[in-house]
């Protein structure tokens, strides 16, 4: 599941509204028996930063690349098990560093189940990888988490055009890191015939002292679906923050349903 800056793209399988079923990582659980894979490619570069007091200021270029796969699969029509992995490549003024991303695997149980709201609750577990754990930490700083995260989606229409709108709250226990708190919101509408606009925000805090990094960010992207194939494009960009870069870059996604 989505974790600190680099959250995961978060869609929404909205089948009771007519959202075409592209990517499934919100509060709606995947059907039994079917699977669905993201493969997904990140580029943020940052060559300033929010300092303490959430001044901007110039700091020295940093750049963090990812290529990942993430997996969803219905066990039951209220479980799902979901999982991710990857590679990560990066540098500053200081380091280089390349190899797995952090490895994610949890379940989310649909406590509440209805035709246009969705209450879930998702835990899991992290295996942090070599690259920037957290969007203020150093390369390989941490070691395993544990999140759990509250879920709630709701579906409705915008001038006849189906949408939603998923609201998620997090808590992340770190060991090797300060322990978070994620509030995430994700809004989506189709727009037209298989294209879907998703807007979203990640924010989130950490329970550093003396100085406790906290960030926003936001994404806009656009989703084409052709039967079990879809293609996501969009942009992430941090918007305010304390003791955090100011990355930013494009996002490209591939689904695949099964």
């Amino acid at each position: 599941m989505g974790r600190g800056t680099t959250l995961l793209i978060l869609g929404i399988a909205l089948p009771l509204t007519g959202l075409s079923r592209t990517a499934v990582a919100g509060a709606w659980p995947e059907p039994a028996g079917e699977t669905q894979l993201i493969f997904k490619v990140e580029d943020e570069q940052a060559g300033a930063g929010f300092d303490p007091g959430g001044n901007r200021v110039s700091i020295p270029h940093l750049s963090d690349d990812s290529l990942s796969v993430f997996m969803e699969h219905g066990i039951t029509d209220r479980l799902t098990l979901q999982g991710k992995a990857g590679l990560t490549e990066g540098e500053d003024q200081f380091i280089h560093y390349h190899g797995r991303s952090p490895i994610e695997l949890g379940l989310r149980y649909a406590l509440v189940k209805r035709s246009k709201w969705v209450v879930s609750l998702y835990l899991g577990g992290v295996y942090d990888g070599v690259g920037r754990n957290a969007g203020y930490a150093l390369p390989s700083q941490g070691n395993s988490d544990v999140e759990a995260r509250l879920l709630v989606g709701r579906s409705f229409h915008v001038k006849g055009r189906p949408a939603f709108l998923d609201l998620e709250a997090a808590r992340l226990v770190r060991s090797g890191l300060a322990d978070e708190t994620h509030v995430d919101a994700t809004f989506g509408v189709t727009v037209v015939r298989n294209w879907q606009v998703f807007l979203q925000s990640y924010n989130g805090r950490a329970d550093s002292r003396p100085i406790a990094p906290e960030w926003s960010k936001l994404e806009a992207s656009l989703v084409w679906t052709l039967n079990r194939w879809s293609l996501q494009a969009g942009w992430r960009q941090t918007v305010w923050g304390e003791e955090m870069p100011i990355t930013g870059g494009p996002v490209v996604a591939l689904w695949r349903r099964f």
